[in-house]
Order: C-alpha cells, then sequence, then structure tokens
C-alpha cells in the first residue's frame, strides 16, 4: 500500500485511493480493541439488552420465565450459563430475546475460539452466576 503524505493545511492525500480529506476527519483510536475488551464491552451489552427486556412493559409472559442472567466473564461457569441460555426454548416468537440469544451466541463464540488463549477464569463457583455477591464496583445484578 503506497504512503500516506499529510499536505500543509491539515489535508491527508491518500495515493492509494487518490483523494484527500481532512486529517481531523479521521477516526482516532488509542489502540485497538483486545479480546479481553471485546468481552466485557459485549457482556456489559447482554446484561443491558436483558435488563431492558425485561423492564420494557408490556413484559411477555415467556420473559419472565427466562433463566436469570448474570454474566461475569472471569467465572468459568459463565460458558455453561451461556450455553444454557442460548439452547432455552421458551420466547423464539419474541424478537428481542431472538436478537439477545444472538449476542450471547457472539460472546461465546468470541470466548470459545478467538480469544480462548487469551482468557484468565479466576474462579469456576457456578453458584456465583445465580446467586452473585454485590459489589460496589460490579453493574447492578440483573435476575429474572
Amino acid at each position: 500500500m503506497p504512503p500516506i503524505e499529510y499536505l500543509d493545511g491539515g489535508l491527508r492525500l491518500d495515493h492509494f485511493k487518490g483523494t484527500a480529506l481532512l486529517a481531523s476527519e479521521q477516526p482516532v483510536s488509542s489502540a485497538p480493541p483486545t479480546c479481553y475488551s471485546r468481552i466485557l464491552s459485549l457482556s456489559k451489552e447482554i446484561m443491558a439488552s436483558f435488563k431492558t427486556l425485561q423492564n420494557t412493559e408490556p413484559v411477555d409472559p415467556c420473559v419472565e420465565m427466562l433463566p436469570k442472567l448474570y454474566l461475569d466473564i472471569h467465572n468459568y461457569c459463565v460458558l455453561a450459563k451461556l450455553r444454557n441460555f442460548v439452547a432455552y426454548s421458551a420466547c423464539q416468537r419474541v424478537p428481542q430475546v431472538s436478537a439477545l440469544k444472538e449476542k450471547i451466541r457472539s460472546l461465546y463464540t468470541i470466548m470459545i475460539s478467538f480469544c480462548r488463549r487469551d482468557l484468565v477464569f479466576l474462579t469456576d463457583d457456578c453458584d456465583a452466576l445465580e446467586i452473585p455477591i454485590l459489589s460496589p464496583t460490579d453493574p447492578s445484578v440483573i435476575q429474572s
């Protein structure tokens, strides 16, 4: 790929595409996302989606029957928790639940394939995912 040159006035000349852009229009990223940061952000997004799903009126009766969903990516049992939630067959007709299950599938896939060598599980306490202990730094516990 040809080099990028910066011209006077902050213009960026991209020889490859033959276009000039303002340098300030380029997105700035301090560092590329890591496996850990992607897993952490996706787990928080999933928990927020689950909370929204439960708090949206009117709540479909099947949503009230969904398994508890508390994700701690440092707990090895989270993998089983993700598999079980996706396998739960109720609510297939609720689009928000289907979308949530797709996010959960994505998180599971990232954890077991792309990032499996980068993960460090600090515990394998499955009960902690059922009745988590609140700490001041943890997001609120989301339960059905």
